[in-house]
Parts: structure tokens; C-alpha cells; sequence
């Protein structure tokens, strides 16, 4: 019996099913769509099929379906790509695919039988179909039991399918954490054995599943299966080094533990994630003890470092390594507030967020952990009271491009020079002046340029135009 939440579905699919079926080829709803509408979880926008028939047969299928778009990418894996109104189809020839010992790439084969194919799916819990349009749930692997008992299974000995393709065991851990689903021993166990494999696996591959988790409603327990079993050596050692070893004396935090909450806390924004995870990355390399306890000095500068270094490995977009190596680099800055800031030092602090300023204050109000109800108080207080500043200096000024309040035209015709150092000399005293005083209008711009030219050691100021 077919769930009703099923029957929008079987109604927008039916169209295509039934020309599938008058060339007398199967068509399957499969997948993740699948598993979401028997959890009655909202679906994606795209939808997924199987098929018996091969990339050939599926594209006359389609083309005689007029659809608003076909596209072939992924042909020679099987997939043709389809659209219809808003909605984009992936029908796949049923298949399976395996990796060689030695290569980043599956080999797929194709084959006619449904069972077959679901056999070589990643989990139990998408290896479901709905046979269309006779409306048949195939779940040869029991996976809506399994999802039901919130259980993690592989349709297949785990070892075989890890095999096939690695990148399973870190998705697994997506799993483990999107649908709060506990992981089978054996499961855990292959992971254990077969961690070094993810190293045949492309580095954009392992970082899109990466991304994939840190997204999640709550990733933390996926997170701790990347370090209980080992897979987080193989492509962010760093996670697991910061399990730093109690101090029973000073009693500091135990860096991986709070990490992982501080991730937890923080919204479903990728770059906060990526920053929280990075944030004290740096830790173990500059822990040190002393009189006053456990410090970590510079474990911001550092750990920007060590954060670029890693995300570039993992091939991460120029722009997200700034961004992300800028919030670790910048989440200690808040912390000198409680002494007490000057306007200029909130336009300093802004100007150096720059769009990254929301997200760092983010950071910032995640990054208590402590049980301490005092202290993560006042902590927020405090974060309070600098975003109304910041608040009430960007009605006052226009905080959000804070910029020197002459150009490089104006300099070079005050100063009567051409282009040169001296021109970007003087717009950063200009840009400073700025930071530290507010707007300074025109005409007082121009005074400090000349008083600013005069210490330069010139022959005189420039006469006013």
C-alpha cells in the first residue's frame, strides 16, 4: 500500500511514466525522493529515476515527451537530464559502479534488473523505489524499516560497498547526523578498516560531502563518527588532533569537544560552520602552560593559516578560503571589548569584517560554550551593546564603506603629483584619519593633507586650487 503523501507525485509523474511504459521500458521513482516522502519530510525541487531502458532509449523517450529542456552531461554514466515546467528529471540507466583499487574514477556498469541496481546504493534508506505507474514500493533491503528504526545499514556487505566508492563512509556520516540514524556495528567497523581508501577518492568530491554535512540541522554527531572512526584523519587531521588531553591542574576545555558545540550552535550558514569547525584549529600547536594556567597565544593568526592550507587541499574556492581564514583570523578581536572601545576602534572593527561582519558576530556569540550562566551573560551583553553602537555609528555615518574622504584625483590635484606611492601614502593617512575621528568633511580633509605633506620633509604645501 502506497502512502497518500505519495500522490502528488504519482500525479506530476504520471505523463512520463506512462510513455516509458508504451515503449515498454520500466520507469522508477527512486532515492531520496522516496525516502523523503515516506518521512514525510519536504522534498527537493528535482526528482530522480531508474530505468531499464539504456541513455539512448531514455533520450527518444524524452524528446518525444517535448519537455523545455534535455541535457547529456552524464550519458556516459547513464543519466540523461530533463526538464518540464519548474521541475528537473535525472533519469538513470539502472547501474552499478565500482572503483578499481587504484582510481578516482567508477567504472559503471549497466544493468536491466531494479534489485540489482538498488543493491549497489550507498544505504538502506535509499535503496527504495516506487514502480511506476502501477504504484509498487520495491524495498528489497527493508530500508523503510530502517528508517523507521532510525538504523544505518549498507544493502550490501559494508565492505563491498565502501568499496565501491568511498566517499560512502563520509557520507555516512551525513546520515548519521541529517536523519539521526545510529550506524550498524559492522558499518562502523568497515569505516575503521577501510579509512585509507578515501584516498583514491577527488579531493572536490570529499569536500562537497564535506559541505553537505556542515549544513545539516545538527551535525555534531556526524562530526564525532568522522573522529571515533578514524575517517577524519584521512582529510581533516586537524578535527581529531584537537582532542587535546585534560589538564587536571588548569582544568582548560577539551578544544574537539567544545568545537563541535560551537558548530552545533551556530545557523545553517556554510561558512560559519567552516569557520566554527577552524576557529581554534590552532590550539594544539600554541598551547602552552604557565603560572596562569593553559594559554594559546596567537591561536587566531595561526589557525588563518592552517585554515587556508587545509581548505585549499581540499579545493575549496578562492573566495571561501578568505572568507573563512578572515572569521578565524578575526574571532578574538570582540574579546578586548570588555576593556572598553573607542568609536574608532568599532569602525576599525567593522571596516576589518567588512560583509563578513554579521557572520563574525555570529561567531563570536557561539563561540561560549561555558555551563557558566554568569559569564555567557555577559558575554551577550556585551554583544549587544557593540551592535547597537555599530547600529547607531552607521546612522550616523556611512559605516558599511568606510573609505578616506578624498580620492586619488583629488590628492594628485591638491599636491599637484602624478600617480605613485605618494598618492597611496596619503589616502592611507586619509583612511586612518578616517577610523579615528569619523566623516571629516572636505575642507578638514584637505588640511590634513596639507599638514601631512609639509612632515613628509617637501618644500612647502601644495597651493590650494
Amino acid at each position: 500500500m502506497v502512502p497518500d503523501r505519495f500522490q502528488p507525485l504519482i500525479d506530476e509523474t504520471r505523463p512520463l511514466a506512462e510513455r516509458f511504459s508504451a515503449a515498454g521500458k520500466r520507469l522508477y521513482l527512486v532515492g531520496g525522493v522516496v525516502r523523503d516522502t515516506v518521512l514525510g519530510r519536504e522534498r527537493s525541487d528535482d526528482i530522480d529515476f531508474t530505468t531499464d531502458a539504456t541513455p539512448e532509449e531514455v533520450l527518444r523517450i524524452l524528446r518525444g515527451a517535448n519537455p523545455q529542456a534535455i541535457w547529456t552531461q552524464g550519458q556516459r554514466f547513464g543519466t540523461i537530464g530533463a526538464q518540464f515546467g519548474e521541475r528537473k528529471y535525472e533519469i538513470t540507466t539502472h547501474r552499478g559502479e565500482a572503483y578499481h583499487e587504484d582510481s578516482r574514477n567508477p567504472e559503471v556498469v549497466f544493468s536491466t534488473d531494479i534489485e540489482a541496481d538498488l543493491s549497489r546504493r550507498d544505504f538502506t534508506v535509499n535503496a527504495m523505489a516506487l514502480a511506476l505507474p502501477e504504484l509498487r514500493l520495491v524495498d528489497p533491503f527493508d530500508g523503510a524499516a530502517d528508517l523507521f528504526a532510525r538504523r544505518l545499514r549498507t544493502p550490501l556487505d559494508p565492505e563491498i560497498s565502501f568499496r565501491d566508492d568511498p566517499l560512502r563512509m563520509l557520507r555516512a556520516a551525513r546520515f548519521v547526523a541529517g536523519f539521526e540514524l545510529s550506524p550498524d556495528a559492522e558499518l562502523v567497523d568497515a569505516v575503521k578498516r577501510l579509512r585509507s581508501r578515501l584516498e583514491i577518492v577527488s579531493a572536490e568530491r570529499i569536500r562537497d560531502e564535506l559541505d553537505k554535512l556542515m549544513v545539516v540541522a545538527s551535525p555534531s554527531a556526524g562530526l564525532w563518527f568522522l573522529v571515533e572512526t578514524g575517517l577524519a584523519e584521512e582529510f581533516l587531521p586537524e578535527l581529531p588532533a584537537m582532542a587535546l588531553e585534560q589538564d587536571p591542574i588548569h582544568r582548560h576545555k577539551d578544544v574537539l569537544a567544545h568545537t563541535i558545540a560551537v558548530v552545533e550552535k551556530t545557523s545553517q550558514d556554510k561558512l560559519v560552520r567552516l569557520a566554527a569547525l577552524f576557529h581554534d584549529v590552532a590550539k594544539p600547536k600554541t598551547r602552552s602552560i604557565g603560572p596562569q594556567g593553559v594559554s594559546f597565544h596567537h591561536h587566531d593568526v595561526v589557525g588563518a593559516r592552517m585554515t587556508r592550507d587545509r581548505m585549499r587541499a581540499l579545493k575549496y574556492s578562492n573566495e571561501d578560503v578568505h572568507d573563512v581564514s578572515e572569521l578565524v583570523s578575526l574571532h578574538l578581536r570582540f574579546h578586548t571589548y570588555s576593556m572598553g572601545w573607542t568609536d574608532s576602534a568599532v569602525r576599525r572593527y567593522v571596516r576589518d569584517a567588512g560583509p563578513l561582519l554579521d557572520r563574525l558576530n555570529e561567531l563570536t556569540r557561539c563561540d561560549c560554550t561555558t555551563r557558566n550562566h554568569r559569564k555567557v551573560e555577559v558575554l551577550a551583553k556585551r554583544m549587544d551593546d557593540l551592535e547597537d553602537r555599530i547600529a547607531v555609528l552607521r546612522e550616523q555615518e556611512e559605516m558599511d564603506a568606510i573609505r578616506p574622504d578624498l580620492d586619488g584625483t583629488d590628492v594628485m590635484a591638491h599636491l599637484g603629483v602624478g600617480p605613485g606611492r605618494v598618492v597611496g601614502e596619503a589616502l592611507t593617512m586619509l583612511l586612518e584619519a578616517r577610523l579615528e575621528d569619523g566623516p571629516l568633511g572636505r575642507d578638514d580633509a584637505l588640511r590634513r593633507l596639507d599638514k601631512w605633506w609639509l612632515a613628509q620633509g617637501k618644500a612647502g604645501a601644495a597651493s590650494r586650487p
